[in-house]
């Protein structure tokens, strides 16, 4: 029986009622495996692990053209500050001091209304890579199926028990990741307002669409090349400026890993900027390590939930948190 989420519901005593449930030992082993082969994976390739503080003054989704997420505000004695809802930028930053790249396993807060595949507190799995787009997609497919097959290996028969087979991860292990374009896909289903929506200017696909997708060429889809305008001032684009070099991994519940190329140097990062109305001072210690140590790098991120949403077959992320966190209200513990 699946703990009860609903925010109506009382959250004094839920974390009893985790305790009575025998999901929730399987999601413990679960974590723990993903932390380990995490480690593994990164060492293997001399990726370095990078000790990062939650806090930051230059949130990847600002207000602005683009941001797909709401920061999280808080006074820190005296001072505006946000709970990092990527450590994208710092990592960015440890590439510099790490060649082979930097990675990292821990919180990252958003601030909009949670859902049924959005937290308000999620574990986000980032790592950023020296090289382009298709070196971030290859990098970030393999780690994803280092995972699913550590899962299998190590864990098949209680997923078996838990889920009552293992079918969705043979059959991602048994079959190359599909690729498609944003343009393509868009040919393919029809501009439609139940796949397509339209935010200031530009598209963006729906739940619907990232489904459509992935019954057609799934399990794993590679929705690449999204229009320039629908994400966030860092990515990098095509040579004439009308596509990103991003790209989202498509599995289960939808969306599970963003990936991007980032821009090399200070320049045009700052055009990026101003194309989206977004004040560059709160980037300027980002802007000037571009101007100073130009570099193309290209990372990801992972929301480790809708991972294990995926390896558990279950249809609410908030099921996935063994102590339950939302904006506003009062958990306990």
């Amino acid at each position: 029986m699946s703990v009860e989420t609903s925010l109506d519901s009382p959250v004094q005593d839920r974390f009893l009622r985790v305790l009575d449930d025998p999901m929730y030992r399987v999601l413990v082993e679960l974590q723990d495996l993903i932390s380990f082969e995490t480690a593994v994976f990164w060492r293997e390739r001399g990726v370095k692990c990078v000790h990062l503080p939650i806090t930051t003054q230059a949130v990847s989704s600002p207000m602005g053209l683009g941001s797909d997420s709401l920061p999280v505000q808080i006074e820190l004695f005296g001072l505006r500050t946000y709970l990092a809802d990527s450590m994208q930028f710092m990592l960015e930053y440890g590439c510099r001091l790490a060649p082979e790249g930097s990675y990292y396993l821990m919180p990252s807060f958003r601030g909009e209304a949670p859902d049924a595949t959005h937290l308000n507190q999620f574990f986000h799995s980032e790592a950023e890579i020296p090289g382009c787009l298709d070196d971030v997609i290859a990098a970030a497919d393999s780690y994803l199926r280092r995972l699913a097959r550590a899962v299998l290996e190590q864990m098949g028969d209680r997923i078996r028990t838990a889920v009552g087979n293992t079918d969705h991860i043979e059959s991602l292990l048994v079959r190359e990741s599909a690729r498609i374009t944003f343009d393509e896909a868009v040919g393919l289903l029809g501009d439609s307002d139940e796949y397509f929506e339209d935010l200031d200017g530009c598209r963006t696909i729906r739940r619907a669409g990232e489904l459509a997708l992935m019954e057609r060429y799934g399990p794993a889809v590679w929705l690449t090349h999204f229009e320039t305008l629908s994400v966030p001032f860092y990515q990098a684009t095509t040579e004439d400026g009308a596509r990103a070099l991003n790209a989202d991994l498509l599995l289960g519940p939808g969306e599970i890993i963003g990936c991007g190329e980032r821009h090399v140097g200070g320049a045009e990062t700052r055009q990026a900027l101003e194309l989206r109305r977004v004040a560059p001072e709160d980037y300027d210690w980002y802007l000037r390590m571009k101007d100073r140590h130009p570099m193309l790098t290209s990372g990801f991120g992972m929301g480790v939930e809708r991972f294990l949403m995926w390896i558990l077959q279950r249809d609410d992320i908030r099921d996935m948190q063994l102590l339950e966190r939302y904006n506003g209200q009062l958990m306990i513990p």
